[in-house]
């Protein structure tokens, strides 16, 4: 007999050592603590798993605007600007 899982993957309730099934919801080997179940109770990706998609998804597939970067490059070019102008004045 394979050893149950601390959690069931069905419910989620804790699952005593050496039960032979969920005392919550009945899960057992044949019903839902298969290998399968296991890997699925760890929320891995598996093969089938579409990376792009899921960013699409999860952040709408928009590249983010650059908001102000001609200030950025400004205030480099100032901070630059000033060191130089103390290495100098020495």
């Amino acid at each position: 007999m394979p050893n149950p899982p601390d959690n069931c993957p069905v419910c989620g309730a804790d699952v005593p050592p050496r039960s032979r099934a969920c005392p919550e919801c009945g899960a057992d080997d044949k019903t839902g603590w298969s290998e399968k179940a296991r890997c699925d109770e760890l929320g891995i990706p598996d093969d089938s798993f579409d990376y792009d998609k899921f960013v699409a998804e999860e952040f709408g597939g928009k590249q983010p605007r650059r908001k102000h970067q001609w200030l950025w490059f400004a205030a480099a070019i100032l901070v630059l600007s000033a060191f130089v102008f103390a290495l100098v004045r020495r």
